[in-house]
């Protein structure tokens, strides 16, 4: 499978995890006391771990290491928003789509050589 795919299906799975662990307590641990929602957390984030760092390692074969943050940004942004809105009932704004398009811009500036040889 080619190494981009690869990378970009484990860091897609990683921060499922990372949401998860980061601002899932929000919603359910937010009546308990924050070292256990850490605890929590930390467990969560082990498996975010398991799969991010193969993702890097993976992708570092074919991508640079700006390259690899900025498709990691890229990939939270497209996992966050949905997690925001659908599971802690956030309102969509515009910002995100800001965010998302000043993004883009950092994927052409980091991606353009690849994309169109310069």
């Amino acid at each position: 499978m080619n190494h981009y795919l690869i990378t970009i299906l484990l860091l897609g799975c990683s921060n499922v995890f990372m949401t998860f662990a980061w601002y899932g307590h929000l919603r359910n641990l937010s009546h308990r006391a924050w070292i256990i929602a850490a605890l929590v957390s930390w467990g969560i984030a082990l498996f975010e771990y398991l799969l991010q760092v193969p993702a890097n390692r993976i992708g570092n074969q074919v991508m640079n290491v700006g390259q690899l943050k900025i498709l990691q940004e890229v990939i939270t942004l497209s996992v966050f928003v949905p997690f925001s809105i659908l599971y802690l009932k956030e309102k969509l704004t515009l910002d995100y789509l800001w965010a998302g398009c000043c993004l883009l811009g950092a994927v052409f500036f980091l991606f353009r050589a690849k994309l169109f040889g310069a």
